[in-house]
């Protein structure tokens, strides 16, 4: 589980193993440690960001600043997700 970034108490990470097939590019997000629980954000072609659910509940000012994190690494993002899983699909 390969954490991408930490913000504040937040970690960032991918599951080591997103599906077969592998699902479109997304990063998770929890406080503290990796949950089974945690929120689901998909990255766009674009950088941008789409919340796919908020299952760790965080505050929705919270998750507006992070999500704008998210979108300001999403090149490093994107990066990391292709040397870890060696291939990529936009969900949109």
């Amino acid at each position: 589980m390969p954490q991408i970034l930490r913000i504040g108490p937040y970690s960032i990470y991918f599951w080591s193993n997103e599906g077969d097939p592998l699902e479109p590019i997304h990063v998770h997000v929890s406080e503290g440690r990796a949950s089974a629980t945690a929120t689901k954000i998909w990255i766009t072609s674009t950088g941008k960001t789409i919340l796919s659910n908020n299952n760790s509940k965080i505050p929705e000012k919270i998750l507006k600043r992070l999500m704008r994190m998210i979108e300001a690494n999403s090149s490093d993002i994107i990066d990391e997700w292709l040397n870890h899983f060696e291939e990529i699909r936009y969900f949109c």
